[in-house]
């Protein structure tokens, strides 16, 4: 009754409704469906009819907040969007991009091609000549925070805004040389000389920046070099001749030898294998193992010798370059014959580009950037990390303060003389407010956490590729991750077989394989009595078949026996498949094919299987276990050895391929013994169900298998008559003969054959998942981190291994959104989809792209409410563009882990890209910003290491900040109490030791810090989702370390004045000595769990400040050395001194102690209580 009621009615409130279409209508002008569709909207859920217009209006939120966009926006974001969109805009105009066009490509002639086609180069550079030294150092100064020192540093260069020495500014951003420090305190030295010092120091830092990067282009370079020069044989007029990978052009004619991978996108013209097929493994492209069938050119198979593909005029009519890895349409044509031959190329007629194949000769018709697999690749992208960005808004936040407090002095002043100079030089003297150790803090902060997930001993072979990204680790909501060789092991184990009144497990497969061997032992000693010929052999061994066959009407009366049931189920099972037997053959590519035949070594130990599925290779070798052998193969016929060692053969009549649509695969069997003709079936409960005769125990026997993890197959079988199947053949050719609705009739005429099969067993084949894989996602669920799935197998399998792995719990549904592709169908689904709460979702990459292209905003709403979502048939370019959308519609940020090429575009695309080293090669750990060796790394990775980087860097930030706001506060109190002037309070040395020497020890111990024991954060994972709402590094948090500076700040300044002796040198011994303890002291305020390496630092600095109190006193005067105020160092060692410093160090901190033990005595953090 429910789904009879109009999901979506017209709103009372028309004002919504007009408001919402105005929103939209643009967005689908010129759709046919566009003005009823649009009185439709998706609503998120039902309460949404009652809502306020607010609440109505959330869901197209990106929308929704561009309107509400105004001058605050283009006062502060608008600008950088309008300076993005001019440069976008000019690159696009400068850099246009060829259109792709079809294109007519001859074989062996490159030459005749009509255009000119990019060079088959593979290029992973960021930089050319041109562009290095500017993109060096734009990826330098577009922060706001290394500009603005930048700037601070080069304006002491005006000597009329200098303020103290230059070193002050820049020696925290080098490392300075012993001989640096001996040119500076030298009261001789020249401003020149100091100028010219210090613009070397810049230069050479740049200059490590530079050769840093120049490295790293080097080293992509060697590596495309490598790629671009690897050698492939090229078949010409005269001959086989060698030539790189770079110098292959669209119409070579290119051999590949075994296990070399495709140079280009290629049509496969000719094999060694008669029947003109090969096999081909597409892991770089979509991620799958297994390996695909394809199909040579009739035409250019049929020929004698390789050289006769030159005595022929041909060409093939390729359609334009896409990014679709799973269709092509093509056509190839031979003119030299009479009629010209004319033969349709679909997608098993291609080969790719990184793909794996045997021995093949194939045209090329893609290079270069124009190939599937550059396509799908993305460019990688420079990844900068939320805690950066935090960081450089709050240092906009204080630079705003800075210009404020220097505009308030310079007022205060009155505006006398030449202000603007005076303001200039407020803004440089309170330029610590945003302190220039802060950046170089947070880079050894990174390098520092980098090398403690590589040193981790239980996380062995990780590697940080990207140190500029660790506190991204403890941030996610989003993990994308890919399903074979990530997940599972990509290994198919037979597990169970069921025929409905017996199961069989693993510990009882001997009882099947002795019924099997009985059973074939018994029709050869028949044939021995009979004493017929090997022929006959076969016929015992199908007589129960034989006489179910022809007592028809009776069969499912008689009660077959155990043995006989077995029989048939594992024959079926042996003779329902896409496998083919490979043997290894000593011979390369000739002309001869017989030769290489007769060089093959058919011994069982020498043959391999291939297929299009592991599923498939599974049950095949299961049979082999059982008895039953695959030992040939070809398109017409295949043949099975018994126990005993007698061959069967058995004749292909058809194969119906599996398809999505339809779930099951068939194939159509004459046996040559007897010439009983049998369709056998396999496929999906859900699609075998209504084509087998009644039972009891399918629907739940599946529902069990399902519940262990296990793929289930129904297995069926049906005997024909001569005259059923010639009825049957020839309206199954004038299907396919039909110009429009091919496919649906062709379908017509199976299903008419398809009904009342016999139901011989149900198989249960189990994909073996990564170790710890289940528990590993039950952490990071629990962690609060939405799991998708993204793979590009088939939507039965990718829901299994949802199922099996745990990523959707038992408890959950799974809604499979149903194949749509127009918008109505999209509509209708979605609306569908809004009605269920709390299901994961399952979707093909088809579907998604509708969804897409025109309700983009609803569906990733939709989705983001999923606890789980799968997306299956995903191509790299799908992963990619998924990734994009979680981060423009959410602001989350996301994490994808895979292991193969197809998974690099994923993993460059989002904020952090974790890789693991497996069967499918480095490519993907190569390209992630972390590498790991198993999935199961991933939960240490993110709990230990992600949570502690976070927390360590945003309690560093903001301590370097406090360092810098506190002493900006201090000058500000001693401008204000001497009549405003821009004089600074401390001189050279001191500054520079206040930002290094004397605080930088055990500020940077903060990097050891931590609140939890490791072993506490893998049990309690739910205090991963505190760090996602950003409470460690926030305004607020941000706030009360201001208020904090201000305060201490304030007291330290105020009781040095109040305090000071008969000398005014006083003051600077006794505020600067205050303010080293201050930070000493807030230093162990902050730690939570203290470490040896802390207790050193913090003595340690100590000690060369006591040091520098006694050696380096001539720095603690008011002014410059030559004005010769020196620290008296009697005043030093009094008690006066002492006591005036512990009064005001104790005055800033005490309070802060008291404040910090009520907190955790009347409102503690999660961790304390777990600590506790």
């Amino acid at each position: 009754m429910a789904d009879s009621i109009p999901l979506n009615p017209v709103r009372k409130n028309s004002k919504k409704t007009s408001y919402y279409n105005a929103g939209r209508a643009p967005r689908f002008q010129g759709d046919d469906e566009a003005s009823n569709l649009d009185e439709m909207p998706l609503m998120m859920s039902e309460e949404a009819f009652e809502s306020a217009e607010s609440d109505y209006h959330t869901l197209p939120r990106a929308r929704v907040g561009q309107r509400q966009r105004g001058l605050c926006w283009l006062l502060f974001c608008g600008w950088k969007v309008l300076c993005g969109c001019c440069c976008d805009c000019l690159l696009r105009t400068c850099r246009k991009r060829k259109e792709l066009k079809a294109r007519t490509v001859w074989l062996g002639c490159p030459e005749k091609s009509e255009e000119k086609h990019p060079r088959n180069i593979i290029k992973n550079q960021k930089y050319n000549v041109f562009t290095f030294v500017p993109g060096v150092l734009y990826q330098q100064f577009k922060f706001f925070l290394n500009l603005y020192f930048l700037v601070v540093a080069c304006s002491q260069f005006v000597p009329s805004l200098k303020i103290g020495f230059l070193y002050t500014y820049w020696a925290p951003l080098v490392i300075v040389h012993n001989s640096i420090k001996h040119e500076c305190v030298r009261g001789g030295t020249s401003s020149a000389s100091v100028q010219r010092l210090f613009v070397d120091l810049q230069g050479f830092v740049l200059t490590v920046t530079m050769m840093r990067e120049a490295v790293d282009e080097v080293r992509r370079y060697k590596r495309d070099k490598e790629m671009n020069s690897q050698l492939y044989t090229k078949l010409t007029m005269r001959g086989k001749v060698q030539v790189k990978s770079s110098e292959i052009q669209v119409g070579d004619l290119i051999i590949v030898e075994k296990n070399q991978r495709i140079p280009a996108d290629m049509i496969f013209l000719r094999t060694t294998e008669k029947t003109g097929a090969c096999f081909i493994r597409t892991d770089q492209l979509d991620g799958e193992t297994d390996w695909k069938l394809k199909v040579a050119v009739a035409c250019t198979q049929r020929l004698p010798a390789i050289v006769d593909l030159f005595s022929i005029s041909a060409y093939v009519h390729a359609q334009k370059p896409l990014l679709d890895i799973h269709s092509f349409e093509g056509n190839f044509t031979r003119e030299d014959s009479d009629p010209h031959v004319h033969e349709s190329l679909s997608i098993e007629n291609t080969l790719w580009a990184s793909t794996v194949v045997a021995s093949v000769i194939g045209v090329v018709i893609y290079t270069g950037k124009e190939t599937r697999s550059v396509l799908n690749t993305s460019n990688a992208k420079n990844k900068v990390g939320l805690l950066d960005l935090e960081l450089n808004r709050l240092t906009k936040a204080l630079f705003v303060a800075q210009v404020v407090l220097s505009v308030v002095m310079v007022a205060l002043q009155g505006f006398l003389g030449p202000w603007f100079r005076n303001l200039f030089r407020f803004v440089v003297l309170f330029s610590y407010i945003i302190p220039i150790s802060l950046r170089v803090n947070l880079d050894m902060g990174k390098s520092a956490y980098g090398w403690m997930i590589m040193k981790d001993e239980n996380i062995p072979g990780t590697v940080v590729r990207t140190s500029t990204i660790p506190e991204e680790l403890g941030r996610l909501v989003y993990l994308l991750t890919d399903k074979t060789g990530t997940l599972t092991q990509n290994e198919m184990v037979f597990r169970r077989l069921h025929l409905g009144t017996v199961s069989y497990g693993t510990d009882t497969m001997d009882e099947i394989q002795s019924h099997i061997a009985q059973a074939y032992a018994q029709a050869s000693a028949s044939q021995s009595n009979s004493g017929g010929g090997g022929g006959g052999s076969t016929t015992s061994s199908t007589a129960t078949p034989s006489q179910g066959k022809s007592q028809h009407s009776a069969g499912p009366k008689v009660r077959k026996s155990v043995s006989s049931r077995i029989n048939e189920a594992v024959k079926a099972i042996a003779l329902c498949h896409n496998v083919t037997p490979v043997y290894e053959s000593r011979a390369g590519i000739n002309g001869e094919t017989d030769a290489a035949e007769a060089d093959q070594d058919f011994s069982d130990d020498n043959r391999t299987y291939q297929a299009s599925s592991p599923d498939e290779v599974a049950l095949v070798r299961w049979t082999e276990r059982m008895g039953l052998t695959l030992v040939s193969r070809d398109l017409t016929s295949l043949q099975l050895k018994t126990p005993s060692g007698q061959i069967l053969t058995y004749f292909i009549l058809q194969i119906f391929p599996f398809t999505s649509e339809s779930k099951r695969m068939g194939i159509i069997v004459r046996e040559e013994a007897t010439g009983s003709i049998t369709l056998y079936m396999k496929g999906a409960d859900v699609a075998m169900a209504s084509i087998v005769q009644y039972n009891d125990w399918l629907e739940e026997e599946c529902g069990n298998m399902a519940r262990e993890g296990l793929r289930t197959l129904v297995v069926a079988k049906k005997s024909l008559s001569e005259e059923q199947y010639q009825d049957f053949e020839s309206r199954y050719n004038q299907a396919k003969l039909s110009i429009h609705d091919r496919t649906l009739k062709v379908a017509a005429v199976v299903e008419s054959l398809e009904r009342e099969m016999e139901l011989l067993c149900l198989t249960g084949v189990e994909d073996k998942l990564q170790a710890d894989v289940r528990p590993t996602l039950e952490l990071l669920r629990n962690a609060g981190i939405k799991i998708w799935m993204l793979t590009g197998d088939k939507l039965e399998t990718a829901t299994c291994i949802a199922k099996s792995s745990h990523l959707v719990s038992r408890n959950q549904d799974i809604h499979v959104f149903k194949p749509v592709s127009s918008r109505g169908e999209a509509h209708l689904e979605l609306n569908a989809f809004r009605r269920k709460h709390e299901c994961a979702l399952v979707i093909s990459g088809d579907s998604l792209e509708v969804c897409l292209r025109y309700y983009e905003h609803e569906f990733v709403e939709l989705a983001c409410q999923c606890p789980a979502v799968v997306c299956c048939r995903c191509s790299p370019t799908q992963k990619a563009q998924i990734v994009r959308l979680l981060q423009q519609h959410t602001s989350n940020r996301t994490c994808a882990i895979g292991d193969g090429g197809n998974d690099v575009s994923m993993i460059q695309a989002a904020d952090c890209g974790i890789g693991i080293e497996g069967k499918e090669g480095k490519q993907a750990s190569l390209a992630a910003d972390f590498s790991i060796t198993q999935f199961k790394h991933i939960g240490r990775l993110l709990m230990v290491h992600g949570r502690n980087s976070y927390k360590r860097s945003a309690a560093l930030g903001q301590f370097v900040m406090h360092r810098g706001m506190i002493i900006s506060t201090m000058q500000a109190v001693f401008s204000s109490m001497f009549y405003f002037a821009s004089v600074p309070l401390y001189q050279g040395f001191l500054m520079v030791g206040y930002a290094t020497v004397y605080t930088m020890f055990p500020v940077f111990s903060l990097v050891l810090d931590q609140d939890v024991k490791p072993e506490m954060a893998l049990l309690y994972p739910e205090l991963y989702k505190d760090l996602t709402k950003g409470r460690s590094l926030s305004f607020k948090t941000f706030l009360i370390w201001v208020l904090i500076s201000v305060y201490q700040g304030g007291i330290l300044m105020y009781g040095a004045l109040l305090l000071f002796e008969s000398e005014f040198v006083h003051v600077v011994a006794i505020s600067f000595t205050a303010l080293i303890l201050t930070e000493l002291l807030m230093v162990a305020l902050t730690v939570r769990t203290w470490h040896w390496l802390m207790v050193v630092a913090e003595f340690f600095s100590l000690a060369c400040y006591l040091a520098s109190l006694a050696f380096l006193n001539e720095y603690f005067g008011i002014g410059r050395v030559s004005l010769g105020a020196f620290l008296d160092l009697g005043f030093i060692t009094t008690k006066a001194f002492l006591w005036k410093v512990s009064a005001i160090t104790m005055v800033s901190c005490l309070p802060l102690y008291i404040i910090k033990y009520l907190k955790r005595k009347f409102s503690p953090p999660s961790y304390s209580k777990l600590s506790s």
